[in-house]
């Protein structure tokens, strides 16, 4: 007979921002809540997250609390990217080229004090990248999450990961602008959104099984 931890269902936490920087949209929450909610026979349990430095990673960290996930995947928009690329690393680094939703513009600041410079995804990017491209997506593994709220709870959910949940394995992946964002971007990238949940379902089926 199953024990109760054999019986347990696994849980994937996927994330997605809200819009920002005067965006209607974004693709990243957008894809996330259209993901269907079990992916090999994992539980997808969504949740948008403000793109707020802190806030953000203060959202997360209540979901893992109260869900108790296997994994955290956190998806974000990289408009001016023309696939989904799922990210190696984050960085102690807060950079921002724009404010976020809280009018917080942070420069040049280690996020945390105490943690490592950085951090590296528990997730196999190159299977991920395999897996979407399998599924007719384009993908290339990327090597910077960059400097802004994305970077910043990828960073997070890593340092959370060492300090209170070390049975977490998490990651990121960046998404493209969807093609409504860009009609006034005439050499900007885009991908349907249909696309884009495709692609990220692919990626997800991979994390569950490794």
């Amino acid at each position: 007979m199953a024990n109760k931890s054999e019986a347990r269902q696994k849980k994937i936490l996927v994330t997605g921002f809200d819009p920002f920087d005067g965006q209607k949209v974004n693709p990243a929450s957008q894809a996330v809540f259209k993901l269907p909610d079990e992916i090999s026979g994992a539980a997808v349990i969504k949740l948008e997250v403000p793109t707020v430095f802190g806030r953000a990673a203060q959202v997360v960290r209540e979901a893992i609390i109260k869900e108790q996930p296997d994994c955290v995947l956190c998806v974000g928009q990289a408009g001016g990217r023309a696939c989904l690329t799922p990210e190696l690393v984050a960085i102690n680094y807060d950079d921002a080229g724009v404010p976020d939703n809280a009018g917080q513009q942070p420069v040049e600041q280690v996020i945390q004090a105490d943690g490592q410079a950085a951090y590296f995804t528990q997730f196999p990017v190159k299977k991920l990248v395999s897996a979407i491209r399998k599924a007719g997506v384009p993908a290339k593994v990327s090597t910077t999450a960059g400097t802004f709220v994305c970077n910043h709870l990828m960073y997070q959910v890593q340092y959370l990961r060492e300090q209170e949940f070390p049975q977490l394995k998490a990651g990121f992946i960046h998404v493209p602008f969807v093609p409504e964002q860009v009609t006034r971007r005439p050499n900007s990238p885009s991908m349907a959104l249909a696309t884009i949940v495709k692609g990220l379902e692919a990626a997800i089926a991979v994390i569950v099984e490794n």
